[in-house]
């Protein structure tokens, strides 16, 4: 190949839908495209012209425009277009226009037909525009409910014990006691073996074979072990180990690697991972009676979240799950205070605020609560009971590994222990004189539920809320420029904008630029058609019934939403399996192609939403 080909070989095998092709493919492309040099301002493409190339831009900056003249998107290298104009008779339906100077590898239409005829990968990425794209890859990414597909592997904590079958039964108790073990492998003595585990010998086994029947010391292992061994490879499913275990009575379960033995599992390992759904981890909140215990479990509330994420659960139930487990703690910390201070003076509820209100709750984050109080409270008689109440729940939540609320939004704050009376002034003033202050507030009080005491009371402000903010046009503007201030990440070119803020440089937070600004704009919707949901997604489909969105953008936004949510949770999870600290920053150069391509797409997404709150309100 000529010096210019191996140039665009190298450039070409970098982007999708390329990089999934062979060599021998690539080359063939190579050789075939033509090179094409536009200046800035320069017509490409203009609607209803002809088509016969694909159009790769190798530098430079392309605008693309509907037939209507309205800016459909920005793309930049390694972008393609015409691909639509390909595919539908030949005539351009987006024209193009070089926004810099720009050079374009041009692909002819005979290649493209070849590539999109044999390749399936190839065909399926061309023939979707960016929303539709990112509607395939939310899909792609919900694996379903199978909260039942963890390996073996992942229950193996260490290698297994092993000895010798010429060894003895008291060589065997010797080893075991001293590696803290319960089981023992015998590996055989013939390497000609299908696999080199003979049997095993347990802690019931010494007992009831060689304590109970007396035999001496130097009885061979071989006399009393386990044989005829039952065993799965270690790409089998815990499920299958369990339905093992409970059909023949089986304690220790060896798991093996392509015949060699990995490790031991016992049927407390099965029973310990089950207890890692987020179901067990909420009853073992219930039966903690102190503190000491509930702190205990903050391991198994990780546990529980990593092993949601590697089932494929999607967002809304990792976000359902996390929030349950988050108003479980603080229901235990309330009854365990009351069990001390006495019953209340006078009746309370107990409010959940922001992301756990939500049930958008994820590993990374803070407490965000406050009190109704009963309109008979006085502060002089009852104060004192309950800002211990408060506390004692506080400080225990920090202690569960809910941190303190840096904007000290908690019921230890006098400012957030409120009657009825006072709550219901309270919010219908932040509705009817909005101000900075309020604003802000707003947009976390407003996301509330009530998860211990009179419940009843936060569904009475909910609907306040939802009365009050549908009628009122001053206060929806105000919700809708505040929730303006956090745009996505992406620049003029489409090229993903940076943090700069010291602890986490040239990284995205995608709380900060992404689900924050989403749930913001979704809120300011529900409350213009009086929705009374709690949750995000619920609140969007409140919203599409009412049909105050252009046609098919509730459905993107739900697609973007799902598709930033899981790239932030998924990488939680990498940090906790890594034994780092989570958080919500990733950098763009520890995304796959996949995400980066899709993250894209859903962050021009939340930028058009944007557009159209800002001419909306």
């Amino acid at each position: 190949m000529e010096a210019e080909q191996l140039e665009i070989l190298g450039f070409i095998r970098r982007f999708v839908p390329f990089n999934g092709l062979d060599d021998e493919v690539l080359e063939s492309i190579a050789k075939q495209i033509e090179v094409a040099y536009y200046r800035a301002d320069t017509v490409i493409l203009n609607y209803g012209d002809l088509v016969h190339d694909l159009y790769l831009i190798r530098s430079g900056a392309v605008e693309m425009h509907r037939r209507s003249g309205e800016l459909h998107n920005r793309l930049s290298e390694g972008s393609l277009f015409g691909q639509m104009g390909l595919l539908m008779n030949n005539r351009v339906r987006m024209s193009a226009t070089a926004l810099e100077d720009t050079l374009v590898y041009c692909l002819p239409e005979a290649v493209f037909n070849e590539l999109y005829d044999s390749y399936e990968s190839f065909a399926d990425y061309v023939e979707v525009e960016d929303n539709a794209r990112l509607r395939q890859a939310v899909s792609r990414q919900e694996g379903g409910d199978e909260l039942l597909t963890s390996t073996v592997r992942e229950l193996i904590s260490r290698e297994p014990v092993t000895i010798t079958l010429s060894a003895s039964v008291l060589e065997a108790a010797q080893k075991m006691t001293a590696e803290g073990v319960s089981s023992i492998l015998v590996l055989s003595d013939q390497a000609q073996s299908m696999h080199s585990v003979a049997g095993i010998l347990t802690d019931r086994d010494l007992r009831a074979r060689v304590l109970a029947t007396g035999l001496p010391s130097d009885t061979g292992v071989a006399q009393v072990m386990s044989e005829d061994l039952l065993a799965l490879e270690s790409g089998q499913f815990v499920f299958e180990a369990m339905l093992i275990m409970l059909r023949y009575n089986l304690h220790h379960l060896p798991i093996l690697h392509k015949g060699q033995p990995l490790g031991v599992i016992a049927l407390s390992d099965v029973m310990r991972h089950e207890s890692r759904n987020s179901l067990f981890v909420v009853r073992h909140i219930f039966q903690a009676q102190t503190l000491a215990e509930l702190v205990t479990i903050a391991d198994d509330v990780r546990a529980c979240f990593v092993r949601m994420v590697n089932e494929d659960a999607n967002s809304k139930m990792i976000g359902t799950a996390m929030a349950g487990i988050g108003r479980s703690f603080k229901q235990r910390l309330l009854e365990l205070a009351e069990q001390e201070l006495g019953p209340p003076p006078v009746p309370y509820c107990f409010l959940a605020l922001g992301s756990m209100a939500r049930d958008e709750q994820l590993i990374v984050t803070d407490q965000d609560n406050a009190i109704i109080l009963d309109n008979h409270y006085q502060a002089d008689k009852h104060g004192a009971y309950f800002a211990t109440l408060a506390k004692r729940v506080s400080d225990g939540l920090a202690a569960c590994g809910y941190s303190y609320c840096t904007g000290d939004i908690m019921a230890t704050n006098v400012q957030w222990q409120k009657t009825r009376s006072q709550w219901e002034h309270c919010f219908s003033d932040w509705i009817a004189n909005p101000s900075a202050q309020t604003l802000l507030h707003s947009s976390i009080f407003f996301d509330l539920d009530g998860v211990y005491g009179k419940t009843q009371w936060a569904d009475q402000l909910n609907a306040l809320i939802a009365r009050q903010a549908q009628r009122s046009p001053r206060f929806l503007a105000s919700m809708a420029r505040n929730a303006l201030g956090r745009t996505p990440p992406l620049g003029f070119f489409k090229e993903f904008v940076m943090e700069q803020d010291g602890k986490h440089n040239n990284s995205i937070n995608l709380k900060r630029r992404g689900t924050a600004p989403l749930a913001d704009l979704i809120r300011v919707h529900a409350l213009a058609v009086g929705s009374k949901s709690h949750n995000s997604f619920e609140r969007l489909n409140d919203v599409i019934e009412s049909t105050i969105l252009p046609k098919g953008r509730g459905p993107d936004l739900r697609d973007a939403m799902e598709f930033i949510a899981m790239v932030r949770i998924r990488h939680q999870a990498l940090d906790i399996e890594a034994g780092n600290e989570p958080d919500n920053n990733i950098e763009p150069e520890n995304l796959s192609d996949f995400e980066r391509r899709n993250l894209k797409d859903a962050f021009l997404i939340l930028s058009n939403a944007q557009k159209f709150m800002k001419f909306r309100y």
